[in-house]
């Protein structure tokens, strides 16, 4: 699996497995922070829930979600 970051890619080109397991644990934060869709989100969350499962990056992806909705809300509000 190929996990490294290319600087040349959008954050919107990465998958999951590049956000969720980066060379360096903390560009976890980071990349999730990267995620602007929920398709990405749930691609993410289903990532993680095969592979890992780890409770705390379920907990970030979860408040991403929240964030995602909320931005959404805003937009349309405008």
């Amino acid at each position: 699996m190929n996990t490294s970051l290319d600087q040349s890619t959008e954050p919107s080109d990465l998958k999951p497995e590049q956000i969720l397991e980066p060379p360096n644990l903390k560009l976890i934060e980071p990349g999730i922070a990267t995620i602007k869709t929920m398709a990405l989100l749930r691609a993410c969350v289903a990532y993680e829930n095969t592979h890992q499962n780890r409770l705390q990056i379920l907990q970030r992806l979860d408040n991403r979600a929240i964030e995602l909705r909320s931005e959404r809300e805003r937009i349309s509000d405008e």
